[in-house]
């Protein structure tokens, strides 16, 4: 950006010019009263705050002191974009950069970590680190960074802007949390887990096989023409529930599916991998399609295995891998209540999933206005509010 093209008062500086790198060091922590070390494990990509931290009791060789305020930069694999504010006082790794400002006249320290934040620095930081299985920047490459940088007292006006946003994306972060643990609870309590010992007695005890429709004579093949040419039109969902290629099959009503390749499962850690799906959409051959019958709705099975582990329902086959084959599933055992009750607890389960969901869109949308404003604030773009 041209000087010219800057809003009165901002100018463009080096990194350097107005954040110095912090060398105090410590040789013998627990003499002085530092109780703390800090390591690059627990620094948390995109969280300011130092959430978990070594006792130095316990045997460090770190010697790299930081203090409250200034600011910690993780130098060794620069794209994890780790950035911190201390506060409290600690040794930290030599892999981290302990950052403060030259001049709080100058810039004021709380806007630095806002500064470190910005895909404009871990862009430099990336570009300028060295090292094939773990890069690292220098010192050198970082002071020659450029942004714009506000008078103090337009900072000061930014600093405020941007830590509400951060208090508030904090927030949202901690009830989405709380939401999700919530809604874990809801399916232990509502779902049973401990069954079927504790289930009430007028709830079926059955088998998928005997309870749902596995419907894989309902999928057509799909030849490789008509394949070319859906591309894209509907949605395709695989055993890990991502989107893929086109593969075999063609749905179209609601659907349940259970991926058929164990070793998804593993891979993901997600035990029991459903998919719920309205409408039409494509499906691969690694995949079982189940559809709800007259005693069971495709709701209350979706929701019945989402969280439960199937592992001992895998056969191993060729090369140690892992299978769950339809006999498999067909076996594999489920409590059926009666409708209506399957309709209220699946009621009560989307309400947890539907708050959580909110929660987490809100979050998402803080975030993004959080990264839109510190990008603006060292762009000396104007219409930062």
């Amino acid at each position: 950006m041209a000087e010219k093209n800057l809003k009165p008062g901002w100018r463009k500086v080096k990194f350097g010019d107005v954040v110095q790198l912090s060398k105090s060091r410590c040789a013998d922590p627990l003499a002085v009263g530092i109780e703390r070390y800090v390591g690059l494990e627990h620094l948390e990509p995109g969280d300011l705050r130092i959430r978990s931290w070594g006792n130095v009791a316990d045997g460090v060789t770190f010697t790299s002191l930081f203090k409250p305020g200034q600011v910690l930069f993780g130098k060794r694999r620069a794209y994890q974009r780790k950035v911190a504010v201390a506060d409290f006082s600690g040794v930290c790794s030599g892999d981290i950069y302990v950052l403060e400002s030259k001049d709080m006249a100058v810039l004021l320290p709380e806007l630095l970590p806002f500064i470190c934040q910005t895909d404009a620095f871990f862009d430099h930081a990336v570009g300028t680190s060295a090292g094939s299985l773990s890069p690292r920047t220098n010192w050198t490459s970082l002071a020659d960074f450029e942004f714009v940088l506000p008078p103090i007292d337009e900072q000061r006006r930014c600093v405020a802007l941007l830590q509400a946003l951060e208090a508030m994306r904090v927030e949202l972060s901690n009830a989405f949390d709380t939401a999700w643990s919530l809604r874990l609870s809801a399916y232990q309590n509502l779902m049973l887990h401990d069954w079927p010992d504790d289930a009430p007695q007028h709830w079926v005890r059955s088998t998928i096989g005997k309870a749902m429709r596995i419907e894989n004579s309902l999928r057509k093949p799909i030849s490789a023409d008509i394949r070319a040419r859906m591309q894209g039109e509907f949605p395709y969902y695989g055993p890990t529930g991502k989107l893929d290629s086109i593969n075999e099959y063609r749905l179209d009503g609601t659907y349940v599916l259970l991926g058929e390749d164990g070793d998804h499962f593993l891979k993901y850690k997600t035990w029991s991998m459903t998919q719920f799906i309205v409408g039409k959409a494509n499906v691969n051959n690694h995949a079982h399609v189940i559809r709800g019958s007259e005693s069971c709705s495709t709701e209350w099975f979706f929701h019945f295995y989402r969280h439960k582990d199937v592992r001992e329902f895998l056969t191993k086959q060729g090369a140690g891998r892992l299978k769950l084959k339809k006999g498999d599933l067909e076996r594999m055992p489920i409590l059926v209540p009666p409708l209506s009750e399957q309709a209220e607890i699946v009621d009560r389960l989307q309400e947890c999933v539907g708050s959580a969901e909110a929660i987490k869109a809100r979050q998402t949308a803080v975030t993004e206005l959080l990264r839109v404003a510190r990008e603006e604030v060292v762009g000396g773009v104007a219409n930062v509010q």
